[in-house]
């Protein structure tokens, strides 16, 4: 039995614990509030802030864990090289979660140092510099802090009267305390998919089914899988997230982003660890889910192969209110379970406001089964679960 401790308790973390006790290890759950959905099945749980350098070391030094796992960016990273030089495994690396947790790290990784085609991009600290860059990328333009997670802070500007409002979202919605934006050329795509990539201890990389998404402010709405691409155009995604997972080094799930285009393949973003966007294999779509597999990957099982086993999507549960803490949120689960080949999953969040994602509706069908009619299927159903359209607007 291993010991585990899990930095960052959201929803994607709560699956990754619950491969973990299925397996028999031991879960220590940390986050910076109390009644994480991790924490509700772990085995301990620590709060604090993960960007406090000093806690950070003194839970770790309480619990003296054999694996470290993040799942958020707001971590003070730099400590996870002191945690790895005294034999405790990062996952996948401190070198990895480094690069990955800033977007300008790992950014110049793709696109200076692997050459991986991207969108041209500036940075900037001050308001100053981000008008003169804006200059030199052009309009619409997407800009987005260098530090954040679920699309906080990311907007797209059609003129440059908008600027001054997206600088000031982009530093609000920073996580840590990066203030730097990065200003991108908006990449005119037909589709967006992401691409989990398994690197293993002992044995090859291994890649999921592409999986197509769609997001609204940077932030995951719906996915599907399979998602339809050309051969070409998968080896050429399939080469870039090896090569740029290959050079960050470790063990573990990747979640690697692109931009489909009328002219190839576009490198977006990277995680080191389960995708939202992947939820969609918990309606077993693949043999393994995602959080199988990085449960797999950082532990060192073997894992034989991973094949596409049903066609399914995933549409997230929001919010339609600010509730009070303590509030009874009244989940519906009737009309959805109605339906065949129909799961509901609620995250277990203590606290709502207006547009969070709760939850999320799965149905899945054949291998071969229409995604388009499936998507329309959950999206209906995620409607009922509270009564809000995944697309709504305040």
């Amino acid at each position: 039995m291993k010991k585990i401790l899990l930095l960052g308790s959201g929803e994607l973390g709560k699956e990754f614990v619950i491969a973990a006790k299925r397996a028999g290890q031991y879960v220590v759950a940390c986050d910076r509030y109390a009644g994480a959905p991790a924490m509700q099945v772990a085995d301990e749980c620590e709060v604090f802030s993960m960007l406090d350098g000093d806690a950070l070391a003194a839970v770790v030094n309480k619990h003296k864990p054999d694996i470290i796992v993040p799942e958020v960016e707001a971590i003070r990273t730099e400590r996870l090289f002191e945690f790895e030089k005294q034999g405790i495994q990062v996952v996948p690396s401190a070198r990895a979660v480094n690069y990955t947790m800033n977007r300008q790290a790992i950014r110049d990784l793709a696109a200076k140092e692997l050459g991986l085609r991207t969108a041209k991009y500036f940075y900037a600290k001050t308001y100053e510099e981000l008008v003169a860059a804006s200059k030199e990328i052009g309009f619409p333009c997407v800009i987005k802090p260098l530090m954040s997670s679920s699309g906080h802070g990311q907007s797209t500007v059609k003129s440059a009267d908008d600027l001054r409002k997206a600088f000031d979202d982009a530093m609000a919605g920073a996580r840590g305390d990066v203030k730097e934006v990065i200003i991108e050329e908006f990449i005119h795509f037909t589709s967006e998919f992401t691409l989990l990539t398994v690197t293993q201890k002992n044995g090859p990389t291994l890649f999921c089914p592409p999986i197509g998404h769609v997001q609204k402010g940077g932030d995951y709405r719906e996915s599907w899988q399979p998602y339809q691409i050309s051969d070409a155009d998968l080896k050429a995604a399939q080469q870039m997230a090896d090569k740029v997972t290959a050079s960050l080094t470790g063990y573990g799930i990747w979640g690697v982003e692109f931009f489909l285009t009328d002219t190839g393949v576009v490198f977006s973003e990277l995680s080191p660890r389960p995708h939202d966007t992947g939820m969609v294999t918990l309606g077993h779509t693949t043999n393994l889910s995602e959080f199988e597999l990085h449960f797999r990957a950082v532990m060192g099982l073997p894992i034989h192969d991973i094949r596409l086993e049903h066609a399914g999507v995933s549409a997230v549960v929001l919010a339609d209110k600010d509730y009070n803490k303590g509030d009874i949120i009244p989940y519906n689960f009737v009309d959805a379970l109605k339906e065949e080949c129909t799961r509901v999953r609620i995250f277990g969040k203590p606290d709502a406001h207006f547009g969070r994602r709760m939850g999320v509706v799965l149905c899945y069908g054949d291998t071969d089964a229409d995604t388009t009619q499936l998507r329309d299927k959950a999206k209906r159903l995620a409607k009922t679960v509270l009564g809000t359209e995944p697309y709504m607007e305040k």
